[in-house]
This record gives structure tokens, C-alpha cells and sequence, in this order.
């Protein structure tokens, strides 16, 4: 009887799991750049349960079962967010659509080919350089630029050029007298090229890369390599605006209430074994 208080158990400790998920959604709905986070769930491994008589020979399979269920991952979904202007000349949102021949990527940016091989699309990110000498990525385009004129992130990184270097601006020049062209590339007012280009990343697999915080990640595997985004491709940066996050509010809203009613159901799944223990105990028992 024990065998369904385990599984309960393990059922509210995966939706509160679930829970804590949607609301971090919730929490960074303002929050540019930043994508959304689904949790995963998956049964325990089966297990046959069989009748066994005097011999193998009179086993009788009963069925199939599972002791619960767990949380497994979470997993980001790296979609295009809404852009917000803010016609702030340090802020830039990137727009990305990477497609590949021969592939149709659904809503979820995925593909899965007849033999089940599962494509992701592509995506671009900003590249940065954190305090540490590392470089990670980041879609949240809210830039300022220091005394010295580098350029920074919102948590300290530097953004870095097509040269691998942090960007620097030339002195006295700040980003409200430059202008980010198609190409990448912070040129005057008249058009002359100060000389430096925005670095852009393509991640082929985004599902390899791992959220550090701050709207920053890096590769799982030290392994991983970036490529930068070649000619051609269909992204775009926009000077002056926010990539928004991409957490669906109305979608959060349900998911936060199916897991709600999901614990409660576990949970009153709990109390009846525990008032069935507790007559088999003081009841039964005493008989």
C-alpha cells in the first residue's frame, strides 16, 4: 500500500518543481533577452508485476507499472521575443531566423526528420567576455559604455568585436554619434567607419548551452564552438530597441494553476493513505 504514498510523493515534489519553474517565467516577463524555461518530467523506469504460482510455469502477468514520476530537465526555449523600442542608442535587439536547406522548423524551432533525428534551429547571440576572461552569450541587448569607452553588458562582460577584443570606442565618441550598420559594423553621422564590428554568434544546437544567470550562457561541453554569423544569413540587430522575453503570460498563468491542482491532487492522495494507516492501525489493529 506504501507503493502509492511513494508515488505521491514523488508526484508533488515534480510539480513543485514545475511550479518554481513558471514562476522564475513569471518573475523575468520584463526582463530583455531572456527566454523562457519549461520543465521536464518523466516516469520512473516500468516494472512488470507477474503472479507466481508453485512454478515459473503458472506466472500470470498482471500488467505494468511505474512508482512516479520525476523532474528530469529544464529545458530554455530560445524563440524570437517581441521587440520594444526604447530609442536608447546603447540598447540592441537581435533578430534571428537561421534557416537551413531543405529543413521547416515548427513554432517550437525544431525539426524532426522521418527517422526521428531532431533538428534545432540555429540561433545568434551577443558575445561577451565576462569578468573572468570567458566568453558567453546573451540575447539581452541593454549595452553602456565606461569611462574608457568599452562597451558593457548589464552584469559587468564586455562586449566583444569580430577581432575577439572588447569593444572600445574611439575617445570622446559616445554610441548617441554612431549608427550600427546592416553589417554590423558603429559607423559617424557622416558614415565614416570608426573601425569597429559587433561580434554576432551562431550556436547551431542552442540546447547546448546552459544558463549561467544574468541572462548569460555558456557552453555545457568546454568543447563548444561558436560560429560567427556569415553573410547572408537572415539576422538583423536593431540600435535603439529591446529584445522582450518570450514567457507567453496568459500560457504561464495556466501552467502555474495546472501545477497548483496537480500538488493538491498528490496531496490529498497522501492524506488518504495516511488515514488509512491510521485506522489499519488504531482500528484493525486492535481487533
Amino acid at each position: 500500500m506504501l507503493r502509492g504514498l511513494y508515488t505521491a510523493a514523488s508526484g508533488m515534489i515534480s510539480q513543485q518543481r514545475r511550479h518554481d519553474t513558471v514562476t522564475n517565467n513569471i518573475s523575468n516577463l520584463n526582463t530583455p533577452g531572456y527566454k523562457q524555461t519549461n520543465a521536464v518530467t518523466r516516469s520512473f523506469p516500468e516494472m512488470l508485476l507477474s503472479l507466481t504460482g508453485a512454478g515459473e510455469e503458472h506466472a500470470k502477468t498482471v500488467g505494468r507499472w511505474t512508482s512516479g514520476v520525476f523532474a528530469e530537465e529544464s529545458l530554455s526555449i530560445h524563440l524570437q521575443g517581441d521587440l520594444m523600442q526604447t530609442n536608447n542608442s546603447s540598447d540592441f535587439a537581435l533578430i534571428s531566423n537561421i534557416e537551413m536547406d531543405g529543413i521547416a522548423f515548427d513554432a517550437s524551432g525544431k525539426y524532426v526528420a522521418e527517422d526521428g533525428e531532431v533538428t534545432f534551429q540555429p540561433q545568434a547571440f551577443f558575445t561577451l567576455q565576462d569578468q573572468n576572461g570567458e566568453v558567453r552569450y546573451t540575447r539581452g541587448g541593454s549595452f553602456s559604455l565606461t569611462e574608457e569607452g568599452f562597451l558593457m553588458s548589464s552584469d559587468g562582460s564586455s562586449v566583444l568585436g569580430t577581432d575577439g577584443a572588447p569593444i572600445q570606442m574611439p575617445p570622446g565618441v559616445g554610441l548617441e554619434r554612431l549608427l550600427l550598420t546592416p553589417d554590423r559594423r558603429f559607423v559617424d553621422p557622416d558614415g565614416n567607419d570608426i573601425g569597429v564590428q559587433l561580434l554576432i554568434s551562431r550556436i547551431d544546437n542552442p540546447n547546448e548551452l546552459i544558463r549561467e544567470g544574468n541572462g548569460n550562457f555558456r557552453f555545457a561541453n568546454d568543447d563548444g564552438e561558436a560560429a560567427a554569423i556569415a553573410p547572408g544569413e537572415r539576422v538583423e540587430v536593431r540600435q535603439g530597441y529591446v529584445e522582450r522575453s518570450n514567457v507567453d503570460a496568459a500560457q504561464a498563468a495556466v501552467d502555474l494553476m495546472s501545477a497548483l491542482r496537480a500538488y493538491e491532487a498528490n496531496q490529498k492522495v497522501i492524506q488518504f493513505y495516511d488515514q488509512s494507516l491510521n485506522k489499519a492501525v488504531n482500528d484493525v489493529g486492535r481487533i
